[in-house]
């Protein structure tokens, strides 16, 4: 079945690693390129002209880092998908990535075909982190104390299914109910959770063991 280019926007301040994603991600025939931006500002500013599907973001930038440029992205445009692939791989630093919006984290040095991955799984309106990366979070998160909530039958079944990166759309296909009432569902279980968004609640349901990934 054909579908449309996912458009991406890579955002990288080393001139050599933004050539080699730009040319690796042109291997692909479903990918499309839209810009390239060398620091965070620079990021935002095309991301507002371009509306990419993905930005593909380093995290240590001149001037505004990833993560602030994360903030202001997902406070323009929520609807626009950010995966984060950067070196750094500390619990403050992934912590601070997927509570700013990023729907994604992978560490430089993930195989080619992990990245192409995890920026279709993005742009479909899932979520993905790299094992290494949520065990991280995940042990980071389980230093606090945080009481499993009441989710409904529904609830866990919904949230099992955005354990593997579902969409909305692909939640309800799924279970066979309307994209409306998924995410009435997601909605639900981000505020049961206390989670900003998709990546930070299974991460939460996971250390709770409401889900296993």
């Amino acid at each position: 079945m054909e579908s449309k280019s996912i458009r991406i926007l890579v955002a990288d301040d080393h001139p050599v690693v933004r050539d080699g994603l730009v040319a690796m991600l042109s291997t692909q025939p479903d990918f499309q390129v839209v810009a390239e931006a060398s620091s965070g500002q620079e990021a935002v500013e095309k991301a507002a002209a371009l509306q990419p599907d993905v930005v593909l973001l380093d995290l240590e930038m001149p001037g505004m880092d990833g993560v602030e440029a994360l903030k202001r992205l997902q406070a323009r445009y929520p609807a626009l998908r950010a995966l984060v692939f950067t070196a750094f791989d500390t619990d403050e630093r992934i912590l601070g990535a997927v509570r700013a919006g990023a729907q994604g984290y992978l560490l430089k040095g993930a195989p080619r075909e992990e990245l192409f991955h995890a920026i279709r799984v993005v742009s479909r309106g899932g979520s993905l982190l790299q094992p290494v990366v949520a065990s991280k979070l995940l042990q980071h998160m389980s230093d606090g104390t945080l009481k499993a909530p009441a989710l409904t039958r529904r609830e866990l079944e919904v949230l099992a299914l955005l354990g593997q990166g579902m969409s909305n759309r692909e939640i309800a296909e799924s279970l066979v109910i309307s994209e409306r009432t998924a995410k009435f569902h997601v909605s639900s279980i981000l505020s049961k959770l206390g989670a900003s968004n998709r990546t930070e609640a299974v991460s939460i349901a996971v250390q709770q063991g409401l889900i296993e990934i």
